[in-house]
């Protein structure tokens, strides 16, 4: 096991004792306030060094350390400042306290505790605001992280936080202890978790306000997420906050903000009728942190999704690790032939390609030409450990004119700033997949997303009482889904003249029919909101400048550098004013009146965070690139960091220009890779019926009368066949008999299949057979099923 950042010699006693979470969940922003209790246990001053994880769109928005009955409030200044004043004040014997955001990464966040005298203890306590993700069944997702993966960093690139991450293994040496309060004005339906509840307890009748607690014995080794639900969660919604009287006047923390939250309402007619066009690229992490369990689920998910893709798109399969690999130079028509092949190289797909480094293959994919009127789609599916986000980011959002990038966040650890941050700058929607969650119903749901008419020409509009006029903090909204939610931030100014109602308009077109969602709101500051909505307003804001800054970094020259100067003051006097972090500033707390006599240098202890790492069974299961690996001695590896080799395949080390020289190279080298992927593939696990029932299934829908398909029902050919009325032929009748299993047998697992039968059933409707309702009845009777031939959509 290797161990990453500052580390003594000895394993001497971890100081972080406790960490104790509250949550106070308001309507659609949750409140976190985590209180982490340090001791230091050793005979001399210790500084503590704790890297973890934070939801990505969050605002760390107040810090403070407890020593005995003394409380030290952290102020947000400059970054470099804070840092000069917390190197000061250690060196000098103060206990100090620096708090920083990842210049990589905005998920991951470093604690610095310094000076720490022998047997004292220290209650460190983080506040941020952040808001909850809308799920497919309209829940609310809120999610603590535990699990910090140790982050692949590609050779050469400069060290930072997120080389500091440790893994260790088994359970931290710390316990949690979670309590959530639930208000909002609608009705709560209920709570789940992925981890163990006390039970729900209503503190209205009228269920808008409830609150439970993580039961007792949880030991933080994995994410805690909680999902919330609303009654009627998908109306739009309204929330104007006061600002503080306080502030410089005009400033946002001054004014009233507001916060719409919009569900957009797509007519009926449209939405009956799915997209049958489109360029489908599937991009599958096959890095050895998902071997075993992971890769055997993407493979079963990639089934589904070759057989749910619509008769004449375009598609493609990309696996990436330390190099990538695709299965076709460029995209190919979707049939049964490029789909039989696809499927048998899905098959061999292993868990083989090293470490994780996706900028290269997402160039590679931006560099080929789009098909007209075939929409590029991109499906990426990782566990989301890179170093390079923010590159990774800014490239998707440089390209997001010509495609939509749907993200999935596999296992626990997964970047949350990665897979958010791609389906947010790609136009897309983002998923996680944790704990024994199945894949396949989150990738059909966003599949269904991306068959989806597209959304043209939106506008926002607001329309305000004469005397106030409104600023649009987030960035333009590009992308509408239906039933998802858009968040807009509004910073109001002026007095009204009268008027207290506002109303915010969304115009878009949709398959040329122009659409138009209306909300009207109360201009009323709602209560008891303190300021988180102004703090994630300024977290919007300041997410923004930081993308322009970095855009400019790269032809800073001129008068470039002197609007870059800017930009960066603009940033740190926002974060400053409104008390929440960002790339340019930390926070700094020093207690002023402690002052210790240090002699040499302070011990210095990470805090491990869970990070659980599989251990090496094969080649295939290693962080180990090919010149790592003794071909000649299976079992000798070459000693090293996995997160420091860097192999480059042809697609790295060539330009542009070079790539479509070799790209054919490169796929006889995939079919090598193959060759190989077959001596090392283990046995296919037993799939579940209904995946055996869709790898029977051929691309233009229809089902063959065969063996196999009579297995799956619990039949024999000769029972399926015999009871075969006159009029039908073979095809057609197993093709019926396939939807009616589907519909009476798999019913709860409808979205994985629903496209499968909407294939199915416009198969059947081309075949211009007569009533089929006696068909149905003579099925029902075989399979022991009672479907209508209404429900079968045929």
């Amino acid at each position: 096991m290797v161990n990453y950042g500052l580390l003594s010699q000895k394993n001497e006693p971890v100081p972080l004792k406790s960490i104790s979470v509250e949550v106070r969940v308001q309507d659609h922003v949750a409140t976190v306030s985590s209180t982490l209790q340090y001791v230091n246990e050793e005979e001399r001053p210790l500084e503590a060094l704790f890297v973890f994880p934070l939801p990505a769109d969050a605002a760390v928005c107040h810090f403070s350390a407890k020593i005995g009955e003394q409380e030290i409030v952290a102020e947000v200044q400059e970054r470099e400042t804070a840092r000069d004043r917390y190197d000061d004040a250690v060196s000098s014997g103060q206990q100090a306290f620096l708090l920083e955001e990842s210049e990589e990464s905005p998920d991951v966040f470093r604690l610095s505790v310094g000076c720490l005298s022998p047997g004292q203890s220290a209650a460190v306590t983080i506040i941020y605001v952040t808001e909850l993700a809308v799920q497919a069944d309209h829940s609310l997702r809120f999610c603590l992280p535990a699990v910090l993966n140790p982050r692949y960093t590609p050779a050469g690139s400069a060290a930072g936080i997120v080389s500091e991450i440790s893994s260790g293994c088994g359970s931290v040496p710390y316990t949690l202890t979670l309590s959530v309060h639930v208000s909002s004005p609608k009705p709560i339906s209920k709570l789940e978790s992925s981890c163990t509840l006390d039970p729900l307890v209503f503190l209205h009748s009228d269920h808008t306000q409830a609150t439970v607690n993580l039961s007792p014995g949880h030991m933080f080794d994995k994410d805690v997420e909680l999902f919330v639900y609303y009654q009627d969660t998908h109306q739009p919604s309204a929330i104007v906050e006061a600002g503080v009287t306080t502030a410089p006047s005009g400033s946002l923390m001054r004014d009233p903000v507001v916060m719409i939250s919009l569900y957009p309402e797509f007519p009926e007619e449209v939405m009956s009728s799915l997209a049958t066009q489109g360029e489908f690229v599937f991009v599958m992490d096959r890095s050895a942190s998902m071997s075993n369990t992971r890769i055997e689920s993407a493979k079963d998910t990639l089934l589904l999704l070759l057989k749910s893709l619509p008769m004449g798109c375009y598609f493609n399969i990309y696996g990436f690790g330390s190099r990538f690999e695709f299965f076709y130079p460029k995209s190919v028509k979707y049939n049964q032939d490029t789909m039989d092949q696809a499927l048998r190289r899905v098959k061999e797909m292993q868990a083989d390609l090293g470490g994780t480094k996706i900028l290269q293959p997402l160039k590679h994919i931006y560099s080929q030409p789009c098909y007209p009127d075939h929409p590029r789609q991109l499906f990426i599916f990782t566990d989301g450990e890179v170093k390079n986000t923010k590159e990774v980011l800014d490239l998707v959002k440089h390209h997001a004119h010509s495609h939509r990038c749907f993200s999935f966040g596999i296992g626990e650890g997964a970047s949350t700033a990665l897979i958010t941050g791609m389906a947010r700058e790609g136009s897309g929607h983002a998923q996680f997949i944790t704990g024994t969650n199945r894949m396949q119903p989150k990738v059909m749901q966003s599949l269904r997303f991306a068959l989806q008419p597209a959304v043209v020409n939106i506008s926002v509009d607001w329309t305000l009482p004469d005397g106030i006029t409104v600023d649009t903090l987030s960035p333009p909204i590009n992308v509408l889904y239906q039933g998802q939610r858009s968040l807009i931030y509004g910073h109001l100014k002026g007095e009204s003249s009268g008027g207290s109602e506002g109303t915010v308009t969304v115009k878009y077109s949709l398959k040329d029919q122009p659409v138009t969602n209306q909300l009207h709101f109360c201009l009323k500051p709602t209560e008891e909101t303190g300021l988180a909505v102004h703090r994630l307003a300024a977290r919007t804001l300041i997410r923004s400048l930081e993308q322009e800054e970095r855009s400019g970094d790269r032809v800073v020259f001129g008068i470039w550098s002197s609007i870059m100067d800017k930009m960066k003051s603009r940033i740190v006097e926002l974060s400053v004013q409104a008390g929440v972090s960002s790339v340019h500033t930390a926070f700094i707390a020093i207690n002023k009146d402690s002052r210790q006599t240090v002699k040499g240098p302070l011990l210095q202890r990470r805090v491990p965070t869970y990070a659980p790492i599989p251990v090496p069974h094969s080649a295939s299961d290693c962080w180990l690139s090919d010149e790592d690996y003794d071909y000649e001695s299976p079992d000798i590896f070459d000693d090293g960091d996995y997160n420091d080799y860097d192999y480059e395949s042809p697609a790295d080390v060539y330009s542009d220009e070079e790539r479509d020289v070799i790209s054919k190279t490169e796929a006889v080298l995939f079919c090598q890779t193959e060759s190989v992927g077959e001596k090392r593939a283990a046995p296919d696990p037993q799939k579940d019926l209904l995946l055996q029932l869709v790898s029977l299934q051929k691309a233009s829908g229809c089902w063959e009368l065969d063996a196999t398909l009579a297995d799956v029902f619990g039949k024999t050919e000769d029972e399926l066949t015999n009871q075969k009325p006159a009029q039908v032929d073979g095809s057609v009748w197993a093709t019926l008999l396939a939807l009616i299993w589907l519909y009476g047998c798999k019913i709860e697992q409808q979205v994985e299949w629903q496209f499968v039968a909407m294939k199915a059933a416009s198969w059947i409707g081309s075949q211009k057979v007569g009533d089929l309702s006696q068909c149905v009845c003579v099925g029902n009777v075989l399979l022991g099923c009672q479907v209508t031939k209404e429900t079968l959509g045929i």
